[in-house]
């Protein structure tokens, strides 16, 4: 990839680090199966091989390619939803053990690169949490209640950036480059007797005291315990309780030593949040934000527009874009993740889903837990993210997500977005109404028409074209699609069908 090609969506971490491909083909059993190679997965499966447990882990694509390698690598205890909003959902008791569990997980990375001896650029740094002009979080609220969790937060008279005048210092975060992080785990987990496998793309899965995984191809591999570290969890029914969002993202070149190395949030919503990266001789200044619900806009363009404007203003000294791109985060309604044991039916099968803007931690948290949970290992966070839990938020801040997962069906009964193939030029998808189906028609470059049915093969509704990613995004419950129709994100497993 040319770095400067601003038509670009890999992201910064894809850019300056091979992915990995695995094994050729998987065992036929393991005493842990894990599906997923981010850094859920590879958590969870290094702490189970570290006990001496056979482990497989299975990757519909590359080790490490999925939405991990889309994070902006954020490592923070300071949780997206606000420490006092969780506390106010969750009580006092579980917010304290919710920021025990993401610092832990911060540690958690800290001892493993320096063990395996993984150089991932870690590095502890100061986070700032500062007011937006339109930010609706209460940073008096917040400092108490993060005081109450343990945590050394003081006010600050500024951040070091341009226009932050109140904020909160939040000490001893962490950043790090994902995939030579996750590069090095998987080498770990390799030399302790785990199997890695890419490409392997799962179409089925039973559990009961056996649980069996069934790849395409008809390949089975059986398993003690089975691991669901996907996006979102395959199979599971939780829709209703998991928000998908696109989020956004730009690299900035900057000299190097120009701006302080830190983590930034503001309290827009949605917020940015900011980082830098040092890169040889110069430093990328990371700027994430402009989030709406996956499927219900195709602006990435303006979006990454806003991102810009908004960062000239706040750090005018940036060079020119180097990366840029979007990634996929599932909401939870409370703030947490849903970590641990995929049903009461279901005992020997885990999940780890609902990185709320903090996939790192998050994905971290649930390897420990899991792990834990696997052997026999009491963890008081298993009460906090248990997937079981009532959910504890307002009616009102529930309702809007579940209208937004619904409304979307009425496309069966609209148009196309075009009248005939012929508006649709190269590098551009669109649908179109055939009869009473409607046909996702995307034109690649080369001029060359590629038809899927537009039928979200989850459950039904249409879906509509992404053309920064060059997908199909299901705007019900996020599952999303290549051209050719593959499967990129569940909950859908199939892929879209042929066109009639």
């Amino acid at each position: 990839m040319n770095k400067s090609d601003e038509g670009s969506t890999v992201s910064y971490w894809e850019a300056t680090k091979d992915l990995l491909k695995g094994a050729v083909s998987p065992p036929a059993s393991a005493d842990v199966c894990i599906i997923g190679a981010g850094i859920s997965g590879l958590t969870s499966a290094y702490l189970i091989a570290k006990k001496g447990h056979s482990v497989a882990v299975l990757d519909d694509g590359l080790i490490g390619g999925g939405e991990t390698s889309r994070t902006t690598a954020h490592l923070s205890n300071a949780i997206d939803d606000r420490i006092y909003r969780i506390e106010e959902w969750h009580g006092a008791e579980k917010a304290a053990l919710a920021v025990e569990a993401h610092t832990k997980a911060i540690d958690l990375i800290e001892s493993i690169a320096r063990e395996e001896n993984i150089e991932c650029d870690f590095s502890r740094v100061d986070g700032y949490l500062f007011e937006a002009p339109d930010g609706e979080d209460n940073l008096a609220k917040e400092i108490e209640a993060a005081r109450r969790c343990g945590l050394s937060v003081e006010w600050a008279d500024r951040a070091p950036i341009s226009g932050a005048d109140k904020c909160l210092r939040f000490p001893r975060q962490g950043q790090f480059h994902v995939l030579k992080y996750l590069n090095g785990l998987a080498a770990a987990v390799e030399r302790l007797g785990g199997t890695l496998v890419s490409n392997a793309h799962v179409e089925d899965w039973t559990g009961g005291e056996s649980p069996t995984v069934t790849i395409e191809g008809g390949v089975a591999v059986k398993a003690s315990s089975l691991v669901l570290a996907t996006n979102y969890p395959l199979k599971s029914k939780m829709f209703h309780r998991l928000s998908p969002y696109r989020t956004y993202a730009i690299g900035f070149e900057v000299p190097s030593g120009t701006i302080e190395k830190a983590l930034y949030w503001d309290t827009a919503d949605p917020y940015r949040y900011v980082r830098i990266q040092p890169d040889e001789n110069k430093d990328i200044l990371i700027v994430g934000g402009e989030d709406h619900r996956t499927g219900k806009e195709d602006d990435g363009e303006d979006r990454f527009e806003k991102l810009r404007q908004w960062t000239s203003e706040h750090f005018p000294e940036v060079g020119e874009v180097r990366y840029k791109w979007s990634g996929q985060v599932l909401e939870t309604h409370d703030g947490l993740a849903y970590i641990g044991p995929y049903s009461a039916n279901e005992p020997n099968v885990f999940m780890i889903t609902g990185d709320s803007g903090m996939g790192m931690t998050h994905g971290t948290i649930g390897g420990m837990l899991v792990s834990d949970t696997i052997m026999g290992i009491e963890n008081p966070w298993s009460m906090v993210f248990d997937p079981s839990r009532i959910a504890t938020q307002s009616i009102t801040e529930a309702v809007p997500e579940l209208i937004s997962s619904t409304v979307p069906y009425t496309d069966w009964v609209t148009g196309g977005d075009v009248s005939s193939e012929e508006e649709i030029g190269n590098g551009e998808g669109a649908i179109i109404r055939s009869g009473v189906s409607k046909v996702a028609v995307y034109r690649d470059e080369d001029g060359q028409l590629h038809r899927r049915s537009a039928v979200c093969t989850h459950l039904g509704c249409i879906v509509r074209f992404n053309s920064i990613e060059k997908t199909w995004d299901c705007p019900c419950h996020g599952s999303r699609f290549s051209v050719d129709g593959c499967v990129l994100n569940a909950p859908a497993i199939q892929p879209l069908a042929e066109a009639e």
